[in-house]
């Protein structure tokens, strides 16, 4: 592994780390159904708004250049993503699940990047590769049967989880792209500067009505700063030096960190079957990152006196 690798992962595990208290913060802020507090709408769009707002101050503070044209499209499907559908989806499970129990779910997320950075990077990643993956987002669908209570059916709030999962990756994976010939930190502010015309009218019209604990703007505040704006400026930069693939993976230790911040911040309990499936999980990032991913081979070029 060169230097350029261990410093995409070492930016990668900055943002997991930040990203880890997304969804104890979120947990805090929407409250539970027999309490609730910000709704999840709010949530969402209102932290998206802020960190457009400061998006503005800092693409013009760093005098960024505007997107190329073909940029644009990237940019919405990563906006579409990471500053709509992550946030939106997993606002709105977590009135219904504790954070230490969303935060397994949400361990499916790498294999998804994965999936995506191999489709768009053209990347071949090895059968060793995909079969850790995969058997981490086992582990995960068997942790949320087991945890429904329905036996074979997943609860509702679980499937929005994995909506979540499913609109990150697809962001993560623009969103590394665009890194490539962009400023990490350029990426996620023009995604958002782009969304500003939605999120701001919609944060707005869904702001709570009623007073809500210092507490709940506390953690609102969070994921506004750091859950949706600077931790993207490492994520986005990690996946950018040491390859989506591969520094994606990184993303399996964040269950565990996330239930290491609720049980203390919310004091969820931590039952042996969750630690157990959050180990089991945590365990397959390690046997990912030693195996081999390969860059898809390059079409022969043919020229028009060959043709």
């Amino acid at each position: 592994m060169n230097v350029q690798d261990r410093q995409g992962l070492a930016l990668g595990f900055a943002g997991v780390a930040i990203f880890a208290l997304t969804l104890p913060m979120t947990r805090l802020a929407v409250g539970t159904p027999a309490a609730p507090l910000m709704s999840g709408w709010f949530i969402a769009f209102g932290r998206a708004a802020i960190a457009g707002l400061l998006s503005i101050a800092f693409l013009l503070a760093t005098r960024a250049a505007r997107p190329r044209r073909a940029d644009w499209a990237p940019l919405a499907l990563t906006a579409a993503g990471v500053v709509f559908g992550f946030p939106l989806f997993s606002s709105l499970a977590l009135r219904y699940v504790e954070a230490v129990h969303a935060s397994v779910i949400i361990g499916a997320l790498p294999l998804a990047t994965a999936l995506v950075g191999a489709l768009l990077h053209r990347q071949r990643p090895s059968v060793g590769f995909w079969l850790c993956g995969s058997a981490g987002s086992a582990l995960v669908i068997l942790y949320a049967l087991l945890k429904s209570g329905n036996g074979v059916a997943l609860h509702f709030a679980d499937l929005l989880l994995l909506a979540a999962v499913a609109c990150a990756a697809v962001g993560y994976g623009y969103g590394a792209r665009l890194s490539q010939r962009m400023r990490a930190e350029h990426v996620i502010c023009w995604a958002l500067v782009l969304s500003l015309p939605l999120t701001a009218p919609l944060a707005l019209w869904t702001a709570p009505r009623a007073a809500v604990p210092a507490s709940a703007w506390f953690a609102f505040g969070y994921v506004a700063l750091f859950s949706m704006w600077i931790g993207f400026f490492a994520w986005y930069r990690g996946l950018a030096l040491g390859g989506t693939v591969r520094v994606s993976q990184v993303q399996l230790v964040q269950p565990f960190l996330s239930m290491l911040f609720a049980v203390p911040l919310l004091g969820e309990r931590l039952d042996a079957l969750t630690l157990f499936f959050a180990l089991a999980v945590l365990a397959t990032v390690f046997a990912g990152k030693k195996m081999p991913v390969h860059a898809a081979p390059r079409r022969p070029h043919v020229s028009l006196e060959q043709a």
